[in-house]
């Protein structure tokens, strides 16, 4: 385990210097890997583990659309695809990668097959962590595990096949092996991470919620909408629009800011961008501190949780969601984008 220090905090990490794969497959070589789900987060860590050799299953519901996407990724009815039940039965580490409205439908499908010394993984710590809420109540003489790949299933499996990786926090809640170290470690760096940080899966949850909530995309989209249409009121066109607001900064500053950090990126614009945005860096820091204070205190009371499990269970949920994706896509800024996106140069 390596210790790295950050800004003073020090922090224990797991890197595949000194965890490397050839450990992992040892670890998990009397192991069964069954990955209940094949939505999100499935496919690319189902995927990312049979590429590092780990022994893999699918439990996934038959005649369904992530059934037919499991056949073309490979995975082979009666062999390595299964129902959940019978993937379930044969797993010795069931990894949970359902939805969360999902994983609290099928739990009491599920809870029957997790029998002692098997190992329960999440790649989220909701379930759990709101238990008196979900009814997720493992039992106590299994494994309980979490890794968490800090960013979509699609991210992870691109990152792994160009031989880079996405970073992933790992977490215990219960121990009843002795294993559960060794074991989550070992598919931390089976499903491609590119380091590992120790974390609990209270903290998990809160950030996670935070974040999504936040600057990875409620937060984000907010300000996009704000700064597009201050400029289109102001007589700048769509397309002048969406270029300084989405266009400059996913595809010239982000990248900057990936290799070398937000003081770098501004140390390589130009001195009237570095006065403007010391400037104004710290108006929109206090501006929005409030109501980031907000929303984690409506993650940390649950309330959050509580209008995740209330909205994605109606029956009509996914009707009302696709309207307001809808509404999203068919907005102008979006629009302009999707032009934008089509006239980028072709490599």
């Amino acid at each position: 385990m390596a210790q790295l220090n950050f800004g003073g905090t020090l922090e224990n990490v797991v890197t595949r210097d000194e965890f490397p794969l050839d450990k992992a497959r040892e670890i998990l070589k009397d192991e069964t890997v069954a990955i209940i789900g094949y939505g999100v987060q499935g496919p690319g860590q189902a995927m990312n583990l049979r590429d590092n050799g780990i022994n893999v299953i699918i439990g996934q519901r038959k005649d369904s659309s992530t059934w037919d996407k499991a056949v073309r990724d490979g995975w082979v009815p009666g062999e390595t695809l299964f129902s959940i039940e019978e993937a379930a039965q044969r797993g010795t580490i069931i990894q949970y990668l359902l939805s969360d409205a999902a994983q609290i439908a099928v739990w009491p499908v599920l809870k029957p097959y997790l029998t002692k010394g098997k190992a329960l993984y999440f790649s989220h710590g909701f379930g759990v962590t709101y238990k008196e809420r979900t009814g997720i109540i493992p039992p106590t003489d299994i494994d309980v595990i979490l890794a968490a790949p800090k960013g979509s299933g699609t991210s992870l499996r691109r990152l792994f096949l160009a031989g880079k990786g996405l970073n992933s926090s790992y977490a215990i809640f219960q121990d009843a092996t002795g294993r559960a170290k060794e074991r989550v470690i070992a598919l931390g760096i089976g499903i491609g991470s590119g380091y590992l940080f120790e974390t609990d899966f209270r903290k998990e949850v809160f950030s996670d919620l935070t974040g999504e909530r936040g600057t990875l995309m409620g937060a984000i989209q907010g300000i996009f909408e704000a700064q597009y249409n201050v400029l289109r009121k102001n007589g700048h066109s769509p397309s002048e629009a969406f270029n300084e607001t989405v266009e400059e900064l996913t595809e010239s500053l982000m990248p900057l800011v990936a290799e070398n950090g937000m003081d770098w990126m501004y140390a390589n614009c130009s001195t009237t961008a570095q006065r403007g945005a010391l400037d104004w860096k710290n108006k929109f820091r206090d501006a929005v501190a409030p109501v980031f204070a907000d929303l984690y205190n409506s993650v940390a009371t649950g309330n959050e949780a509580q209008r995740s499990i209330d909205t994605n269970s109606q029956p009509d949920y996914r009707v009302k969601l696709e309207a307001e994706l809808k509404e999203l896509r068919d907005s102008e800024m979006w629009q302009a984008g999707k032009v934008v996106r089509s006239l980028r140069p072709k490599a």
